[in-house]
């Protein structure tokens, strides 16, 4: 009996066996898989889309002939064969290879490549090794391979609805998918069959790897902006580009379809039904997160999961939720259901108003534990109710408040305090260089999970007055002051536009992360620049310039370069010799910065400032616990300099390794040194900070006798060195030279305009 039990398991295990060599060699071939496609979802496994052109633009010759290298896969093939996934022996580099199927045999490489275990998914035999891959089993190979490769998960599942492609949208883009869920290239792909459909997508930085599988052909494209409509059609923007519908009588008046946020239904590529969207609310903006937006009279609003926001004056644009100004009522909501579904940007913002977020004792921190405060004069305090009403209440000049995160007042959202005059509001619990400041404008006091926040809302021009004094003593030239006024407002412009602080309803703190507000007492003359030069600022190409300024240079500024970008794109921003007739600099002229910068006796308009020259020594030991991973400090050598001979390379060598710094910040914070004493060239001397004063430098390694390494730096200038100097500006005014001249001098090629208007 036991024989015959192990004779019947013994035949059944054969005929498994054997029907498993059948499945092997009757399997179908499938259609399989390009070897182009296959090898882009590869590249795109193991490394970044602007890796893959990185390298394909660094590679001096492509392993396909120069008639095919132009071709789209070709970047990515060729980083496969550079690191062995490709075998040229098996994969030729011709077209018609890439074209081509992928087979087994490649498969199984391919597999083996990326771990050796990953080889037994392919069951290559003598029979199929020449077969295509089924194009199934690839992508259940690359689910494998993405486990081996792609442990942060960039290769990302999408669903999203397709609504265009280069075929049924003229202005598209070439290879380029738009989709709900953003524009992604998609080379190797079929997908027009897919148009007005939900579907499942394999994608990395923005190109699709792989169709999923179909969602759905029933889809609701939400929340979409009608834009203009005849007897025929109407458009619709689904995106960031319009398609057109036909007008039909069941779906809508031709005055509906026009000018109005609808969804629209769509049935396998048919539109079904149009809902129009009509309720609107407006008011000014107070805050914008990325769920909520606070609008006054309205309190804190859901945004809808498809919330869009639509400039529709002028050239219709599709913007960010974070391009909704904060301070301004510049826009209609579409509201339905409870929720917020679109923005309706109508008008230009005027810059009339400016809202900071006030910082606590020594800027540390945007938070506050209590505010304290002094009315300098009545008062209206104004707050929402449980019920959504807004209170108001009078206070009488001398009211004294203290107000905690608890306070009941701010428990459905934020108080207001609007006096009646200018400088109303004494915040003592803050204080500043001029002691406890005064604020003219309103006052938004909220409580947020790190402590209070308080927002100060004001006129721009009465801003400035507080910012000019804060930034520039007002001793100083009345054409130096007007031209710090100009570029104060046009900085304050462009932040103000950048609604940093939105998530708080603010455009910019008082710190120096801004521009210093009410740091120091306003002043006449100060007073004098800005209402002199009200509503003037500079602009390029019909933009706001990027208007920065500095203490003091060496004799020699830097160019927009300094911060990583292209120096080109921001022309006004040259590098240059600031003195008369100074010439424009470039990199061919710092071969002699290491002796200029030593030098005494350079001329520039702002030689005889304390800092245009200065001097320290940082021991090494000082800047060992400060780079981690080279041991003791042993060399510091400059190995890269900007035009104007700013430092924007540093190698630092220690007892087990170097590295290099890069970027003039990274190098001032580097070597900033608080115990350091620092002496200007008139001889008196200033405590170090985390900071060097400027980049500008020239190093000299010492050695003392006891074998102690310090480096003595060699400095000139205070600041980044790009834009107005304002002791350069200074000693131009001094010379004769009028605001505009010494604007036209540190901005070339920027227009002075007056935008605001009484």
């Amino acid at each position: 009996m036991k024989n015959k039990m192990i004779l019947w398991v013994a035949g059944v295990v054969s005929v498994v066996v054997v029907l498993m060599a059948l499945i092997v060699y009757l399997e179908p071939l499938g259609e399989g898989i390009t070897r182009a496609q296959a090898c882009k979802a590869l590249a795109l496994a193991l490394t970044s889309q602007e890796d893959c052109e990185k390298k394909a633009g660094e590679r001096e010759t492509s392993h396909f002939s120069q008639k095919e290298k132009d071709n789209w896969f070709v970047k990515y093939m060729d980083l496969l064969y550079d690191e062995g996934y490709l075998d040229e022996s098996l994969t030729p580099a011709t077209l018609a290879s890439a074209q081509d199927k992928l087979t087994y045999k490649e498969a199984a490489h391919i597999a083996e490549q990326v771990s050796k275990r990953l080889k037994t998914h392919v069951t290559l035999t003598k029979k199929n090794r020449e077969n295509a891959y089924p194009e199934d089993k690839w992508w259940e190979l690359y689910d494998q391979i993405l486990k081996e490769t792609d442990k942060e998960g960039a290769v990302e599942e999408i669903d999203a609805v397709l609504y265009g492609t280069p075929s049924n949208i003229p202005d598209a883009a070439s290879w380029t998918a738009y989709t709900t869920k953003g524009n992604y290239g998609f080379r190797g792909l079929a997908l027009d069959s897919y148009i007005d459909c939900e579907i499942r997508f394999l994608a990395r930085d923005g190109e699709m790897i792989a169709m999923r599988e179909l969602v759905s052909r029933e889809v609701v494209y939400e929340n979409v902006w009608l834009a203009e409509a005849d007897n025929r059609t109407f458009q619709a923007y689904l995106g960031t580009l319009y398609r057109e519908f036909p007008v039909n009588g069941r779906l809508g008046e031709e005055t509906d379809l026009s000018h109005n946020l609808a969804d629209l239904h769509l049935t396998d590529g048919v539109l079904k039904k149009v809902t129009i969207k009509k309720e609107k609310i407006s008011g000014k903006v107070l805050s914008v997160t990325d769920q909520t937006i606070e609008i006054e009279g309205y309190g804190e609003l859901p945004l809808s999961e498809n919330f869009h926001v639509y400039k529709v004056y002028g050239d219709f644009k599709v913007l960010k939720p974070s391009d909704i100004l904060v301070g301004y009522d510049l826009q209609e909501f579409v509201a339905a259901d409870g929720m917020l579904c679109a923005a309706l940007l109508e008008h230009e913002f005027d810059a009339k108003t400016i809202r900071v977020l006030l910082m606590n004792t020594g800027f540390q921190s945007l938070f506050h534990e209590t505010a304290d405060l002094l009315l300098n004069c009545g008062a209206a305090v104004e707050y929402e109710t449980a019920g959504g009403e807004i209170k108001q209440e009078r206070l009488e000049a001398g009211t004294e408040l203290t107000i905690t995160p608890e306070d009941e007042r701010l428990s459905h959202g934020r108080m207001v305090l609007i006096p009646d005059e200018a400088e109303g509001i004494t915040l003592r619990s803050v204080e500043r260089s001029q002691g406890q400041p005064v604020y003219t404008g309103s006052l938004e006091i909220k409580a947020e999970e790190g402590g209070l926040v308080l927002v100060n809302e004001l006129y721009l021009e009465d801003y400035l007055t507080k910012v000019v004094p804060s930034e520039m003593p007002p001793s100083y030239e009345m054409e130096a002051l007007k031209a710090q006024a100009v570029c104060a407002r046009t900085y304050a412009y462009r932040q103000i536009m950048g609604n940093t602080y939105s998530q708080y309803g603010a455009h910019v703190d008082d710190s120096t992360n801004f521009q210093v507000y009410n740091n120091t007492q306003t002043n006449e003359r100060t007073d004098r620049a800005v209402k002199e030069t009200y509503g003037k600022m500079l602009f390029y190409n019909e933009k706001p310039a990027e208007a920065f300024y500095y203490s003091t240079s060496c004799g020699r500024s830097a160019d927009g370069s300094v911060w990583g970008s292209d120096g080109a794109a921001l022309p006004y921003l040259r590098a240059m010799e600031i003195k008369s007739n100074g010439k424009e600099l470039d990199e061919d002229d710092n071969d002699s910065f290491d002796s200029y910068i030593r030098k005494k006796d350079a001329a520039a308009y702002d030689s005889s400032f304390p800092m245009f020259r200065w001097e320290t020594e940082i021991p090494a030991s000082a800047l060992s616990g400060k780079i981690a991973g080279i041991g003791e400090v042993t060399d510091l050598q400059i190995t890269g300099r900007g035009a104007g001979g700013i430092a924007t390379g540093m190698k630092v060598s220690g007892t087990e390794g170097s590295t290099v710094i890069k970027g003039q910040s990274a190098i001032r914070s580097t070597l900033g040194c608080k115990e350091a004493v620092i002496t200007r060239q008139d001889k008196t001397t200033m405590d170090g900070s985390a900071s060097l004063p400027s980049a500008f430098i020239s190093v000299e390694k010492r050695t003392s006798e006891d074998g102690s390494i310090s480096f003595h730096i060699y400095g000139g200038g205070f600041g980044h060195g790009v834009g107005m100097s304002q002791n350069g500006a200074q000693g131009m005014a001094k010379e004769g030279k009028d605001y505009k001249g010494i604007l036209d001098f540190f901005y070339k090629g920027t227009e002075l305009v007056e935008i605001a208007k009484e």
